[in-house]
């Protein structure tokens, strides 16, 4: 392969910044240790001078061996018109005792005038002071150019007397930030190609995701001689968050022939991508580019007839690689296809034309007629084929459950539901209350298993969706639920369809839990 790039993996500070996400100590704690077994080369923990959560992240990396990882602290370039040395920022930086800091400054003039409300001279004194503070108490320094793309654009000169600031003090990578996400990939290319041939310290590029071109901008910087990559995983971030570290890496892996985590690792992406998303608790989209839940999944009968004969028709590259698998969907466009398919993933070789193929089919399109809908429910579909070729038992029996809602004089409404199963002859009681009636039934269900199956622990309900089948039924029409749940590694959609919401609700609930259980139990 061709020369490394360096990962560097800010989800922890700028994936913390999303609207709706709010990590805990402990969740970081975690993503930096899944991170570490991935094998990036660099994790941004947070900003130890802004809040106490950080500071105590900081506290708890001390001194800990990671296996591939370094810890870095991420601050600012000293106020204006204050020494470095009294810089309460930079003190703290120092306190964190990481062998690695990175601080940002101000690239672009408006910030510098408009922001920081101080002169285009001082906030060079800004950065050389900040970088060579660090420098003598012997630390790492990346230097962020914050705005670099935007400020070069506007005032060229200006900004590369930034990062020549930074440079001459000595700082060991300059990373050229696109903060705005504004940027073309081919203003990007042309920007670093003309850094490269001016400043003699490696470079890295650090791109926001506003345009939907930050994965484009960050490769096109790494074309044009970029050394180090900055992002975040499933692509976290403010507004339309950062650069999506596991398309870079999977694009890096699979078609530049460039190293960045160890070879081996590659294979662990999607699990990683997907360990992120539960600790957020941050759908991952199921379109996300190589770890997404239908990046390989195949729906169209011409399609799939294609696949079977070369995987390479509608596949760029095996799934397999960042450890992710091909699906083929169910729909009345496959026809009998994604039932001999399945059948041969349990090691049950079934003809196209044989009765038992076809009877299969039948019931399956008359499921289809009915409301089912296998094609958004690759769960309940597996599910379904395993129960036709009798190869399913099921994990728990339903002895009964009763749901009931209430609305006080307070106005608050609750439900509670309370169920009886029955896991080998032991039957099992248990009642909660929720939100709603389905909230309840699954806290309840949850309860009366968990000392049978612990693991369900790992699961949760990650959508929920309710559509009318048949509207001139009126109140007595059909619905359909559709269920989506996931766990630390994958995720999955389940469906029910009756007249009673509730009945519809169970069928796809039970099915969410079912398969979670048998995958756990093939996996073991």
């Amino acid at each position: 392969m061709q020369n490394s790039i360096t990962i560097y993996d800010t989800t922890l500070r700028d994936g913390a910044q999303t609207e709706g996400i709010a990590f805990t100590l402990n969740d970081k704690l975690k993503i930096t240790q899944k991170l570490d077994e991935l094998g990036v080369h660099y994790i941004e923990g947070g900003w130890p001078g802004s809040n106490p959560k950080d500071k105590a992240y900081f506290k708890e990396v001390q001194g800990k061996k990671f296996k591939h990882a370094r810890i870095a602290a991420f601050g600012s370039t000293r106020r204006a018109k204050i020494k470095a040395a009294e810089d309460a920022n930079l003190r703290e930086l120092v306190k964190s005792k990481t062998d690695t800091i990175t601080i940002f400054g101000k690239s672009w003039d408006l910030h510098v005038k408009d922001v920081l409300k101080t002169t285009l001279e001082e906030n060079l004194y800004m950065i050389a002071e900040s970088v060579s503070f660090l420098k003598s108490r012997k630390k790492q320094v990346f230097y962020d150019a914050e705005h670099f793309f935007d400020g070069y654009k506007r005032n060229p000169e200006y900004a590369l007397r930034t990062i020549s600031a930074a440079r001459d003090a000595k700082a060991d990578c300059l990373i050229l930030c696109d903060t705005n996400g504004g940027t073309l990939p081919r203003e990007v290319k042309e920007i670093v190609l003309e850094m490269k041939s001016r400043i003699n310290v490696p470079l890295g590029i650090h791109t926001h995701n506003d345009l939907g071109m930050g994965v484009a901008n960050s490769i096109a910087a790494i074309e044009a001689g970029c050394v180090q990559v900055q992002g975040t995983f499933n692509g976290l971030g403010e507004r339309c968050g950062n650069a999506d570290l596991c398309t870079i890496i999977g694009i890096l892996h699979t078609k530049m022939n460039r190293a960045s985590i160890p070879e081996q690792n590659v294979k662990k992406l999607k699990e990683t991508s997907y360990f992120i998303s539960e600790i957020s608790n941050y759908k991952l989209a199921d379109n996300a580019a190589f770890v997404g839940h239908s990046a390989f999944a195949h729906k169209g009968g011409v399609h799939i007839d294609a696949m079977l004969k070369n995987p390479l028709a509608y596949e760029h590259v095996d799934p397999s690689i960042v450890g992710n698998h091909r699906r083929f969907v169910t729909s009345e466009l496959a026809g009998k296809m994604p039932i001999i398919l399945k059948a041969q993933q349990m090691d049950v070789q079934l003809d196209k034309k044989s009765p038992q193929a076809k009877k299969m089919l039948k019931a399956l399109q008359d499921k289809e007629h009915s409301g089912y809908q296998f094609e958004a429910a690759d769960a309940s579909f597996e599910l379904f084929v395993k129960r036709s070729l009798k190869k399913y038992k099921p994990f728990f029996k339903l002895e009964g459950f009763k749901t009931a809602s209430e609305k006080r004089f307070d106005g608050r409404v609750f439900a509670e539901a309370s169920i009886r199963v029955n896991v080998n002859g032991e039957s099992k009681y248990s009642a909660s209350d929720g939100d709603g009636p389905v909230e309840a039934l699954d806290k309840a269900l949850r309860q009366a298993l968990k000392k049978f199956y612990p693991r369900l622990e790992e699961m949760h309900l990650t959508d929920y969706k309710v559509r009318v089948l048949d509207t001139k039924a009126g109140t007595a029409a059909k619905v359909r639920v559709l269920i989506e749940s996931q766990d630390n590694s994958d995720s999955w959609t389940t469906v029910g369809v009756h007249e009673n919401i509730i009945e519809a609700s169970w069928e796809a609930l039970t099915d969410s839990i079912e398969y979670k259980l048998l995958k756990d139990q093939e996996s073991n």
